[in-house]
């Protein structure tokens, strides 16, 4: 008999296991509280490395599509000095492909394909351990068993409490995000200034990141180093204010650089928050966490890409055999943790450096990782 199994949660985590599961054959019930794949904005792009998210794609028997879609360009990146000086131009060479970039909507689409995801279910908590298996409350009341269920509803996830007290922490640094439209037509300086990646601009505690998506959209990030409730006397849906409130913040900039700004369409406040470095729990039968639900960590280009491998990994792991599940499901846990473990250093590590005091930190960071 196949084990009934359900995964909470249409990100990639979620997507990539249950295609992984499809492509072998077995059901799986695909769970999202919003009402449409469109409901809400997917966000940026993201930077897919050949040995995690790649190779979660590969598994999933999408890894020729995802070589079509995406942009090998995209990895170029800029540093410039807070007086507009370019510090650092790295461009890839033709035929790389170790971090290509794709927009998350892109990718949400291809991993979607043929599932049959349960729009507009919003799960409020699951309670393990009965007699028929998990049992999953609706935010409409209803509930369902299953015999598994698997947690990949992000940073504030409803499953995480089944197996884990732990909750997110402030990490003292804010992202304001906005954006630009039709940039290489409406501002072509910034176009340029951007390149065909990303670009960043590293001063005392605060850093200003643009990062191209396709068909000339650009996300920008404003970071820096604040108490959570730094925004106590602004009304954040004033545009306006927001914009005037960040313009002083990175006062003495470049104007080139506070084009970013200037011209950004409206704001949004994403205080950067992170479970605990070596975040693991006591194993519960017939519930577990992929992704940010049990490892959020900083945006550094990790999280996303650990979340599709342990997908594709916990999938083809149920589909090898008629093994016990607890045990199966044990044994990715433990070689989830430890290779998480080790990302959420790394990222940790990296945020305390590119939002520093010391704006040679992030400089030095690059050279350290960038391919020469």
């Amino acid at each position: 008999m196949r084990h009934r199994i359900a995964v909470v949660g249409s990100g990639p985590a979620g997507l990539t296991f249950a295609r992984v599961l499809h492509r072998h054959g077995y059901p799986v019930t695909v769970l999202e509280r919003d009402p449409a794949p469109d409901a809400r904005p997917p966000g940026g792009t993201l930077d897919l490395h050949e040995g995690l998210g790649q190779l979660a794609l590969d598994k999933a028997g999408l890894l020729a599509e995802f070589q079509t879609l995406s942009r090998p360009e995209g990895q170029a990146m800029r540093i410039l000095d807070t007086d507009g000086t370019v510090l650092r131009d790295w461009q890839p060479r033709a035929d790389d492909r170790a971090n290509p970039e794709i927009d998350r909507r892109q990718l949400r689409d291809l991993l979607l394909g043929p599932l049959d995801v349960q729009w507009g279910r919003g799960v409020t908590h699951v309670v393990p351990g009965t007699r028929d298996g998990v049992l999953v409350h609706f935010t409409d009341g209803r509930q369902e068993t299953f015999d598994l269920v698997i947690g990949a509803d992000g940073a504030w996830s409803r499953i995480r409490p089944a197996v884990s007290s732990a909750t997110p922490h402030y990490t003292g640094v804010t992202s304001v995000e906005t954006s630009l439209d039709d940039v290489d037509t409406r501002h072509p300086d910034l176009a340029r200034l951007i390149g065909d990646g990303s670009m960043a601009v590293y001063g005392v505690n605060r850093a200003l990141v643009a990062q191209r998506n396709s068909g000339g959209h650009v996300k920008v990030h404003a970071q820096f180093r604040a108490p959570l409730d730094w925004h106590t006397n602004l009304d954040l849906a004033d545009v306006e204010a927001v914009r005037s409130s960040l313009l002083a913040l990175f006062d003495g900039w470049a104007a080139s650089v506070l084009g970013l700004l200037r011209h950004g369409t409206a704001f949004v406040h994403r205080p950067l928050y992170v479970l605990p470095v070596s975040h693991t729990w006591t194993h519960v039968p017939g519930v577990t966490l992929l992704g940010d639900a049990a490892h959020l960590m900083p945006p550094l280009g990790a999280g996303a890409n650990l979340a599709m491998l342990e997908g594709a990994e916990l999938a083809e792991s149920l589909t090898t055999g008629p093994g016990d599940l607890d045990d199966t499901v044990r044994a990715f846990e433990e070689q989830m943790w430890a290779r998480a473990g080790r990302w959420a250093k790394i990222t940790t590590a990296g945020l305390e450096r590119l939002v520093s005091p010391d704006p040679a930190e992030a400089l030095a960071l690059f050279d350290q990782v960038q391919p020469s």
